[in-house]
């Protein structure tokens, strides 16, 4: 058991190592954003799907173009407008002619989605009917078109950008869509410092050249060892007592009764420990903190709390409720 446990260490230091050198690829285009960036490799190392959000000029898409160009994976990019079809994303059948035989037969010409790295860009301009091509990939890691299944090469991401402040030619996420990604990560603006050092390298003629330093197989293989990471019983137990206490009707929480609608259900439990064990895996470590958990309660939980109409109108959020359960709810002896 020992030698096993040297094994794992000896494997994560490792692939952490790699971990460190995909930041080092990235930083050489992005200045700055180092919480998106750490939560964009805890998307990936849980092996699920993040929403990002932020203003117009933040680097959302290149952010997402520069990672995959820095890991050994398929790219695709699906710019989502109000006239893109289901089939623009998982692809259509085209009627095609044997010339040895002349017969004619159907082959299914694969669409975008058949990637290892999707950026769904502006994934709220298109209409819920298109959204909705995403939830099986998305969640069964499969797509069916015409009756017959076909599955995605693994790993396998959707990283989605929505912009918050345009509400024209726009279309709300349902829901069910929401809860499908892991994270919802809120993208903030640089700093000054950072500010001016995007300025400056952005406006002269340098231009980095990224290398492909970790591959598909580095990243299926800390997906499985995130899974090892081990968390205390009292951890889960917190977790359980956090992701209740956020539902109107099982809470004793005033705060909660007064502007929540609908808690997270228990998808939200199990992305609270996956994406606690993945922060510990980048960081080196082989155990979950309660720090862990607190730097992923926000992104994990921020678009499973329905706030309702009174919480909207007194400009409170899914985070407030989300910070003010964290100062109440303690670690159990």
């Amino acid at each position: 058991m020992d030698k096993e446990l040297v094994s794992i260490e000896k494997e994560i230091n490792i692939l952490s190592g790699r971990l460190q050198d995909l930041r080092k690829e990235i930083s050489k285009i992005i200045t700055g954003q180092e919480e998106t960036i750490e939560q964009l490799l805890i998307t990936f190392l849980a092996g699920g799907h993040a929403l990002l959000e932020g203003v117009p000029g933040l680097a959302k898409t290149l952010m997402i173009r520069t990672l995959a160009q820095a890991i050994d994976l398929t790219f695709k990019r699906i710019q989502f407008t109000p006239d893109l079809m289901p089939s623009d994303i998982i692809g259509t059948e085209i009627l095609e002619e044997d010339h040895s035989t002349g017969k004619k037969f159907f082959n299914f010409n694969k669409g975008p989605i058949f990637a290892n790295i999707i950026l769904a860009d502006e994934i709220n301009r298109t209409p819920p009917k298109t959204q909705a091509a995403l939830l099986e990939a998305m969640q069964e890691f499969e797509v069916t078109y015409s009756g017959k299944t076909y599955k995605l090469d693994r790993p396998f991401f959707i990283l989605a950008t929505q912009n918050p402040i345009e509400q024209s030619g726009t279309f709300v996420l349902p829901e069910a869509q929401q809860d499908r990604f892991l994270l919802y990560i809120k993208i903030r603006y640089p700093n000054e410092s950072e500010e001016t050092t995007i300025l400056k390298n952005t406006t002269g003629i340098k231009n980095e050249i990224l290398n492909k330093v970790i591959s598909g197989e580095d990243i299926l293989r800390l997906q499985y060892l995130v899974r090892e990471i081990p968390i205390s019983d009292q951890l889960i137990t917190f977790v359980s007592r956090l992701v209740r206490a956020t539902r109107p009707e099982t809470t004793t929480d005033t705060y909660v009764k007064e502007w929540v609608s609908w808690g997270a259900g228990p998808r939200a439990g199990q992305a609270m420990i996956l994406t606690a064990k993945a922060r510990a895996l980048t960081q080196g470590r082989l155990s979950v903190t309660l720090d862990d958990l607190h730097q992923v309660a926000m992104p994990v939980l921020r678009h499973r709390i329905i706030i309702n109409f009174r919480a909207e109108s007194e400009g409170i959020t899914a985070d407030d409720v989300t910070r003010q359960l964290l100062k109440r709810i303690e670690v159990s002896k």
